[in-house]
């Protein structure tokens, strides 16, 4: 028994918990994420160019599927993290873009607006830039690649500065960030998509209608969404629609809305712990007291229909999409072998080119021009406390595309893997880049000022 009354801890408990906590604190600071995705893109970039090279391509390229009969289903380990980790990814996602809709900083039209507008300008801009790089070459097919933006990389960068930093700007990179993605899955969904299936396809609508369903009868358990949430990433998969897509419907159809109002739960717990101390009273035996285990599994059912589905999945599942699925992707992804040697004709390809102009001049000039003008013509606010100069900062952090640049590459050059090279350089050197440019700007801009006081809103 613990010294405090009334806890019980096993005999190494204690000793765990001492352990397991500051490894969780660590774990929920904001920036664990963008040092954790970093370490992984640096340990592929040199298990790339080390004598484990071969090795790592073949573990990558390694089938591993099932079969029943004439029945068989394969995918090399590489298309299932991106087919299938990411999708889990892009459910947390849709899960993030559907909170700040219903409740979040995009519910009001006037606030989403500047932060949508700041979005637009950065998937615009500069995909502009790299068509202009790359017209009239093959490599304009991977257009989409600079439009993508890494939250984690950019909030983690961001974070860093801690005080320095207005806190408006961190909620105004989260919402352009979330924009962003959405303009990325759109962009997934139309343009990198080669064939279709509409038998496939019409088994995904009815899937999708299923889902849909329900959500209208109140299903609020998981399982029912997972499971027919696995059909629909079969059917998407064999619909020549990404598969990942799935996750985003999934995520959409989630309910939003917990079932029981706070004041109705805080009066049932009321009511439940008196006929729970009687309970206990009339039979202080836990382990055959039927009727106190009965108002414990009430409690129990009260307390999960209090909070709303979408949100306890989006608690439970962030911390393993962020610290698990995303750091599995870059070591499969970033993984790219470097010549030194020709590693300036590398830079001198259209492809690298256009990446590069895209995310280090595209991303703060559409960021920051679309801000500005959308400001300018009265039509939104900047926050308080926010500047043109921070936007700018913004922007530039935004030019760190890594997880979804490289995800739109493998789309956009999956049978030309010198092109797919190119690009990889192009967003490991602009992201590297963008992350230290965007940090050391914001640094300079913000050295008069480290406390996160109101600021006069420039927008000149």
């Amino acid at each position: 028994m613990s010294a405090r009354k009334g806890i019980y801890n096993a005999p190494w408990e204690k000793s765990f918990d001492r352990i397991l906590t500051p490894l969780e604190e660590f774990i929920h600071r904001q920036t664990t994420s963008g040092v954790l995705l970093m370490i992984c893109a640096i340990a592929a970039l040199v298990i790339a160019n080390g004598p484990l090279h071969t090795q790592y391509e073949h573990l990558l390229h390694t089938e591993v599927g099932v079969s029943a009969g004439n029945f068989a289903f394969s995918l090399s380990i590489h298309h299932w993290i991106n087919e299938l980790l990411m999708a889990a990814f892009f459910f947390i996602m849709g899960l993030e873009l559907k909170r700040e809709l219903m409740v979040g900083e995009l519910s009001s039209p006037k606030q989403a607006l500047l932060p949508i507008m700041a979005a637009i300008g950065g998937m615009v801009v500069p995909a502009l830039f790299y068509v202009a790089v790359t017209i009239n070459t093959p490599g304009i097919s991977g257009w989409g690649i600079p439009m993508a933006t890494d939250i984690a990389f950019a909030i983690g960068a961001l974070s860093l500065l801690g005080a320095r930093i207005p806190k408006n700007l961190i909620t105004f990179l989260i919402a352009l960030a979330i924009v962003d993605d959405l303009g990325a899955v759109a962009v997934i969904a139309v343009f990198y998509t080669e064939s279709i299936d509409l038998v496939a396809v019409v088994c995904a609508g009815g899937f999708t209608a299923l889902l849909v369903v329900l959500n209208m009868v109140g299903i609020r358990r998981p399982l029912p969404y997972a499971a027919i949430g696995a059909l629909l990433w079969v059917a998407m998969l064999a619909s020549g629609i990404h598969a990942t897509i799935a996750g985003i419907v999934v995520a959409f159809v989630i309910p939003i809305r917990p079932k029981f109002e706070p004041e109705l739960f805080i009066n049932r717990v009321k009511d439940t712990t008196i006929q729970m101390k009687k309970a206990i009273t009339d039979n202080a035996d836990i382990i055959h007291n039927t009727r106190f285990r009965g108002l414990v599994a009430s409690l129990d059912d009260g307390a999960r229909l209090v909070q709303a589905p979408a949100q306890r999945l989006e608690h439970s599942l962030h911390l393993p999409v962020a610290y698990l699925v995303i750091p599995i992707f870059a070591l499969a992804n970033a993984g790219i072998p470097v010549n030194f040697d020709t590693f300036g004709q590398y830079l001198q390809h259209p492809i690298a080119l256009g990446v590069l102009a895209g995310l280090l001049l595209g991303k703060p000039l559409g960021i920051a021009g679309f801000t500005w003008f959308t400001v300018k013509m009265g039509w939104a606010e900047l926050p308080d406390g926010i500047n043109i100069k921070h936007v700018l900062g913004v922007g530039l952090l935004g030019g760190i595309g890594f997880t979804m640049s490289i995800f739109i590459a493998d789309l956009g050059f999956t049978n030309a893997p010198e092109d797919l090279l190119m690009a990889k350089t192009g967003i490991l050197l602009a992201s590297a880049l963008a992350g230290f440019g965007g940090f050391f700007w914001l640094m300079f801009q913000t050295r008069q000022s480290p406390t996160n006081g109101p600021e006069e809103k420039q927008t000149h």
